[in-house]
């Protein structure tokens, strides 16, 4: 087995019904840019009533028709913001946890400490969260994930992943491991994935791999290291043509 092994994202999803939402972050091939990559899926109808939007360089779930909004809590919040240099990505309304501890002077993990997994019994979806720290040019990223200790939710297992960026490295996680009644929830490290130089590249071939009845939106952004400078894909199933 080998450890190092970078994995092409597709066929880690392909041919899987459901991995629920999932988060990518890491460094292009030629090392001159961040990644980060956010999708989610859904398998009711409250679930799928969904779109991304971009406001301001912050990401947001809203409901793609209002009128058939059954419960918000769960499915309607700020999925990445931005604080001086950091950059934050979350699957649910922890992006303003940790953004509020950061301005309390917590640290990403710390913050997290008031968050637990979502309360969908039976299948205690897990929260996961990703940071990207830009200095000098250059990122770290640290990623989270937070899961039932067992099957009646009774506890909280934390896990946090601090990861230097290489070039053409990408770390992937997300909620579920596949299917299921309960959902079996993510296990393990982040996996290791590539990530390639093109956007349009990397943005066409995670939306084709994920499962056509059950994605609903997906979200790439990449920052050039050098500039700043920021380039967004957005894909709203709802929205497409």
């Amino acid at each position: 087995m080998d450890i190092y092994k970078i994995h092409d994202i597709a066929p880690l999803i392909q041919d899987n019904a459901y991995v629920g939402r999932g988060i990518v972050i890491g460094k292009s091939a030629d090392g001159n840019k961040a990644a980060v990559a956010y999708f989610i899926m859904g398998r009711s109808a409250n679930s799928r009533n969904r779109v991304f939007t971009l406001r301001d360089g912050a990401l947001f779930t809203e409901p793609f028709d209002a009128s058939k909004v059954e419960d918000p809590s769960l499915i309607i919040y700020a999925a990445l913001r931005e604080l001086d240099n950091k950059l934050i990505v979350t699957n649910g309304d922890q992006t303003d946890t940790i953004y509020d501890g950061l301005k309390n002077g917590e640290s990403f993990s710390v913050s997290l400490t008031k968050r637990e997994f979502e309360p969908d019994k039976p299948n205690f979806t897990p929260r996961i969260s990703g940071m990207l720290t830009f200095a000098d040019g250059d990122f770290t990223y640290d990623m989270s994930i937070l899961k039932s200790a067992d099957a009646e939710g009774t506890a909280c297992n934390r896990y946090t992943f601090s990861y230097p960026s290489l070039p053409g490295l990408g770390h992937f996680i997300h909620t579920y491991v596949c299917d299921g009644n309960p959902i079996p929830t993510f296990q393990g490290e982040p996996e290791r994935v590539m990530i390639p130089d093109d956007i349009d590249a990397f943005t066409n071939a995670l939306w084709n791999a994920l499962n056509a009845d059950n994605k609903i939106s997906l979200y790439v952004r990449y920052i050039d290291l050098a500039t700043g400078e920021a380039t967004d894909r957005l894909i709203n199933k709802n929205q497409e043509a």
